[in-house]
């Protein structure tokens, strides 16, 4: 079978820091969980900031800077910095960091959406910093922004103007439509990476039945103009990962995503669920992708157009 893509999504905005002690905060962490995913097999490094005082998601170049160089000198892994950072920020704050250091990906959300967190707060009664639970609680009235012009804007600002490609985060049937909407209109081109985003709260639950639906709709608006990779939150993560090798798609694990690997055993790094993700894929024949061979199937500008 063809060559599978491993993303890992190091840190991110959807889990707090006291949930696991193993999920990285400052630059130091970030870059060594990064390079130790990358080692692992994963071809291409997911990534968002965070305040290394506070824990918080951060949307600071600085703070992107401070771990970006040390992964490009121990990897030769493909760079994609988020654009949706967390749903609290504006959308200037969310595009400062892969405006100023152009990487060759990008992440973008192909949809406004409810983004609701708070059932975490069932799995945890101390908090590491004040701001978390106050988070979480509020999540039942927090409603993930991106709009037709917001997406038309990063398309243009990150992918016109700066060369990059886009993993496109469809949490939802309705979000290939949008996808579709852009590519007709000449915005969006093949090929296209489509991360189908299974398990929060507000989007598609992460069920077997909804990712055969999800891929033959993709099927039906983009024929062989697309691939797709398969993202599950929580516990579905291994088992969505499996059925997505069998069909003939990519995978994305990380410590953003799910904090475990095994229930109620927490991952010790990313790079743990990465070498569990490449057994399993490669137990069904699939054979995982270098940087430079995921480069070539999605069509990257290569890392030598970056700014860091």
């Amino acid at each position: 079978m063809s060559k599978i893509i491993i993303t890992c999504a190091v840190t991110g905005s959807i889990h707090t820091p006291s949930m696991s002690p193993y999920l990285p905060v400052t630059a130091e962490e970030i870059a060594g969980q990064a390079i130790g995913a990358a080692g692992a097999g994963a071809a291409i490094l997911h990534l968002h900031a965070r305040d290394p005082l506070t824990g918080q998601p951060s949307a600071s170049v600085d703070h992107y800077r401070a771990f970006l160089p040390a992964i490009g000198a121990e990897t030769d892994a493909v760079v994609n910095l988020t654009t949706g950072g967390s749903a609290v920020m504006s959308l200037d704050d969310r595009l400062a960091a892969p405006l100023a250091l152009r990487p060759e990906m990008c992440s973008l959300n192909m949809g406004s959406m409810n983004f609701a967190l708070y059932p975490m707060l069932g799995k945890r009664t101390e908090w590491l910093h004040d701001w978390e639970e106050p988070f979480l609680r509020n999540s039942d009235d927090l409603v993930f922004k991106n709009t037709p012009r917001d997406i038309e804007g990063i398309l243009s600002r990150m992918g016109a103007e700066r060369g990059a490609r886009f993993e496109f985060e469809c949490y939802d049937v309705g979000h290939l439509y949008m996808l579709k909407h852009f590519a007709d209109r000449g915005l969006v081109k093949s090929p296209i990476f489509i991360q189908f985003v299974m398990g929060v709260l507000g989007g598609i639950a992460a069920d077997p039945d909804h990712l055969d639906h999800l891929k033959a709709t993709a099927d039906k608006l983009f024929g062989d103009g697309y691939v797709f990779s398969v993202l599950a939150a929580g516990r579905m993560q291994m088992q969505m990962a499996e059925k997505a090798a069998s069909m003939g798609g990519h995978v994305r694990v990380g410590l953003e995503d799910n904090l475990y690997i095994a229930r109620g055993q927490l991952a010790k790094s990313n790079a743990e669920q990465v070498e569990k993700v490449r057994d399993i894929v490669e137990a069904v024949g699939r054979t995982v992708a270098s940087p430079d061979e995921a480069r070539a199937m999605l069509g990257l500008k290569g890392r030598d157009k970056v700014g860091f």
